[in-house]
């Protein structure tokens, strides 16, 4: 099994080498997304499954029992996605996808025969990396998608969503087609790489996830007055960067008191800025910040959201600026389904695995199954918890460790 799923991975990154220097760049909807979902398609043949795919991109790979009665049962599923960010790694998604048919390969070797259908599903265009939006094939099967809205979103390119789906022979209008009704699955469990040190640290050998940490993200408008470094004297200033750096290390430091004070951690970073006209002998005289806060507690992410809103008042007053904050999203955190994360739990105990219970910082496609059917999530460790980055690396013992977990749990859900 460990040599397959070696080989396999590189397969399924369309690699010889797992560790190029330039890393991997698989962007929604492109031709190397699409070779990546061709050779997905190629190795769940391999395995006997039936594949489909529908009008956004979603690749359903199906292992079909035997009776017909249990061929109309709810199908238990699994999977991730196979896209990447630009110069990203080879294991965010693609662990998740490499374990899921390495759990079907393990049950199928060992003689085992499904009581209900199992699914394997590789999502289309997890990332945000191409068009600022993600999990763009896991929204649509869940009946999350606003079509309309993001049909005319652009990459830097100016193409737009539309125009990227379609150049892949898939029909935008027709991509409502692509949502599954509720009685259709029964659960599905995703693996993931953690991004993060956190199940290392504790000294357990998986993640078992109780729920997704969504975002408030703000845009904050700082706006001064431009003139010129040299001749304006410094008690007459208005200089908006200078205004934006108390902010930026107020929301460093203040999330890192939150996180002492709660028991659920809360992270908030300024992610984004653009300073205007950004010449060097122009004071600054506008300054855009874009802030992101995390946390699945929302009553701390909106506290602190309303603690950036009066430190935005304050600093108005001392540097003589004005600041006019935008909340651009505002999503609940999604809590995993109870039922789900105690078989997971259980799957650990029956293989001899320590879970370490953890929440999630990072969206991921379960979140968006999550809303329309019971759901949950393991995270396997990643080395110094690096992600999107072309060392991203997940240990060979560990991959079969989410093998073991993934075939525990669907031997548990299908075979009884």
């Amino acid at each position: 099994m460990r040599e397959w799923l070696e080989r396999t991975l590189k397969e399924l990154n369309l690699t010889e080498t797992m560790n190029p220097a330039e890393g991997f760049t698989r962007l929604s909807y492109t031709d190397e997304e699409w070779a990546a979902l061709a050779c997905f398609k190629e190795k769940a043949e391999e395995l006997g499954l039936s594949v489909r795919q529908d009008e956004a991109g979603n690749v359903i790979a199906r292992w079909e029992p035997e009776r017909d009665e249990e061929r109309r049962l709810p199908a238990v599923a699994t999977g991730s996605h196979l896209d990447t960010v630009a110069n990203g790694g080879g294991y965010d998604g693609a662990a998740g996808v490499l374990c899921a048919l390495g759990a079907v390969k393990k049950l199928r070797d060992s003689g085992f025969s499904p009581r209900r259908p199992i699914e394997v599903i590789c999502f289309a265009s997890e990332e945000s990396a191409r068009f600022g939006v993600s999990t763009i094939g896991s929204k649509a099967m869940s009946g999350l998608l606003d079509a309309l809205s993001l049909k005319d979103v652009t990459d830097r390119d100016g193409v737009t969503v539309k125009e990227a789906v379609e150049s892949r022979g898939l029909n935008w209008d027709g991509i409502g087609s692509a949502e599954r009704a509720r009685d259709e699955i029964a659960s599905f469990l995703e693996l993931h790489i953690e991004q993060g040190m956190r199940v290392e640290e504790a000294g357990a050998h998986f993640g078992a996830v109780t729920a997704i940490a969504c975002p408030i993200r703000l845009h904050v408008n700082i706006s001064g007055k431009a003139g010129h470094t040299g001749t304006t004297p410094m008690n007459r200033r208005q200089d908006a960067f200078a205004a934006a750096a108390p902010l930026v290390t107020f929301v460093y430091e203040r999330a890192g008191e939150l996180s002492e004070q709660n028991e659920l951690p809360i992270v908030a970073t300024c992610s984004t800025v653009d300073v205007t006209p950004n010449v060097m002998n122009v004071i600054p005289g506008k300054a855009d910040i874009g802030v992101d806060i995390r946390s699945v507690d929302d009553s701390i992410k909106e506290q602190l959201e309303g603690e950036i809103r009066n430190k935005c008042a304050e600093i108005e007053q001392s540097y003589d600026v004005g600041i006019a904050v935008e909340k651009l999203v505002h999503n609940p955190s999604v809590f995993l389904d109870a039922d789900v994360h105690g078989k997971i739990l259980a799957a650990g105990e029956e293989t001899g695995l320590t879970p370490y219970v953890l929440e999630s910082g990072a969206g991921h496609d379960v979140m968006n199954m999550q809303a329309k059917w019971p759901s949950g999530m393991i995270f396997i460790p990643c080395r110094d918890g690096l992600s999107h980055h072309p060392d991203e690396h997940a240990d060979p013992d560990d991959l079969l460790k989410g093998v073991k977990l993934i075939s525990a749990y669907l031997v548990k859900e299908t075979g009884e």
